[in-house]
């Protein structure tokens, strides 16, 4: 059959409430223009992450009544240490409550001053606890990645090349490790290929560098591995992960994301000494290192988890339904970022609002307009989210102005899409009477959580 249809039976629901314009309105005002700061209750379709906002499933469900709350040593953290291990092959299994958790452990050990960690692009909460250690966070993606409009089948790859080049202007001893996120969120969610993952370990081997994935969508990059790349279209996908696995030495990830649940995270490594000391530090901060601030039953929803996203079926379903939205939308003539990715679609927010200058923040704008006319909340990830101030003062944009619309898993079906698709176009018909936006209140780092935003008006 050629009709792609759920893995999946709907056994509960969530009503969801339909405002009105002028609520809308209303909502955006109070909240100072920045979606993060309005309540879930007054959004219509959330887009706003693919990160903990997924569905759990009935055996999901089942493990959290099982899960053993002891304090130490439940049977719940030996059964998601049992599974992490059997995927990953790592040695070393330290729980965290969430990525950014695995992340500040990571760096706060490995970071500091005069330190340069490279990634083919750091995300939001990486790119923040490598620099809140003091070290410099380089991203290194490839002339492809660059290019918004070109349809290429693996976009998020490390420019090894670059990568050669960083190693001898920086020297070796200055990069404690280097990660590659798969898939490349900040990139538009675009997958890494086996073969630039083995190019990219074996640089790192050659110079004494450890090599980290960024693992919190690593199903999805699998999946894109086998559609994708020369040799894998009849290989399991849980032989291309436990691949994947093997030419790192270690990694991170946010299990809000391919592990299916709505909290939990990992470090993990074969580092004994790297392991020691992030036990100690996610003692302090996190909790005792067979819980690490999670409860038992989030152990047992993860293990779970871990398993039902390695369903080929389900995986077909995901990037298929995401790609609808791309498909959809470009064929309207909507510019997105091509090819569709894994968990997200990429509004190309500096062609769809070509009036509105990178220091005006077009991504924004069209955060809000989506919101305003359909309920819809995205996300900016363009020079909100990644611009800057140079030495002097002066502005320095993103590389990209985008609007990343990004898919719950399990959670909407093909009609919420459709509804999204009406949204998108009805914004782009009216896209000339948009206006830019400036920021009138910001935090030093992560500033697009919390930064209050008004319209210029014109």
């Amino acid at each position: 059959m050629k009709t792609i249809i759920e893995p999946f039976k709907i056994k509960s629901v969530e009503p969801i409430r339909f405002t009105t314009p002028e609520e809308r309105e209303e909502v955006l005002r109070k909240g100072f223009y920045n979606l993060f700061l309005v309540r879930a209750e007054d959004v219509l379709i959330d887009l706003l992450t693919d990160s903990g906002t997924n569905a759990m499933s009935a055996d999901q469900w089942a493990g959290m009544m099982r899960g053993d709350e002891s304090y130490a040593g439940a049977r719940s953290f030996y059964r998601f240490e049992r599974k992490v291990r059997e995927l990953t092959g790592f040695k070393h299994i330290i729980p965290t409550h969430q990525g950014r958790a695995a992340e500040r452990i990571l760096f706060s050990l490995t970071g500091g001053k005069g330190k340069v960690v490279p990634n083919n692009s750091h995300f939001d909460t990486t790119r923040a606890n490598v620099e809140f250690s003091g070290a410099e966070a380089v991203d290194l993606p490839t002339a492809e990645g660059r290019d918004p409009e070109l349809i290429a089948d693996f976009k998020g790859n490390m420019d090894t090349g670059a990568l050669e080049t960083l190693i001898r202007k920086v020297g070796p001893g200055s990069i404690p490790l280097c990660m590659i996120t798969v898939t490349n969120n900040s990139g538009g969610g675009q997958p890494v290929s086996l073969a630039n993952i083995r190019e990219t370990g074996a640089i790192c081997k050659r110079h004494g560098i450890p090599l980290f994935l960024d693992a919190c969508r690593f199903a999805e990059n699998a999946y894109f591995i086998k559609m994708r790349e020369r040799g894998y279209a009849s290989v399991p996908v849980k032989e291309i992960v436990s691949e994947m696995f093997s030419l790192a030495d270690g990694a991170t990830m946010s299990a809000k994301k391919d592990a299916i649940v709505n909290m939990g995270g990992f470090l993990a490594m074969n580092d004994d000494a790297l392991a020691s000391g992030a036990r100690n530090l996610l003692i302090v901060t996190e909790g005792f290192p067979t819980y690490g601030g999670l409860a038992g039953r989030d152990l047992e929803a993860i293990a779970q988890g871990l398993d039902e996203v390695l369903d080929e079926r389900y995986l077909e379903y995901r990037i298929r339904s995401v790609a609808y939205l791309g498909e959809r939308l470009a064929a309207a003539g909507v510019p997105i970022l091509q090819p569709p990715g894994g968990h997200a679609v990429y509004l190309n927010a500096s062609k769809f609002l070509p009036q509105i200058t990178p220091d005006r923040y077009p991504g924004q704008s069209l955060v809000v307009e989506l919101f305003r006319r359909g309920g819809i909340r995205s996300v900016e990830i363009g020079s909100v989210m990644f611009g800057r101030r140079g030495a002097g003062g002066e502005f320095i944009p993103a590389r990209m102005e985008l609007v990343r619309l990004a898919i719950p898993r399990r959670v909407y079906t093909q009609s919420h899409i459709d509804y999204v698709i009406e949204v998108v176009l009805e914004c782009y018909e009216n896209r000339a009477r948009f206006p830019g936006y400036r920021i009138v209140e910001e935090p030093a780092m992560l500033r697009h959580f919390t930064a209050k935003f008004e319209p210029i008006l014109r």
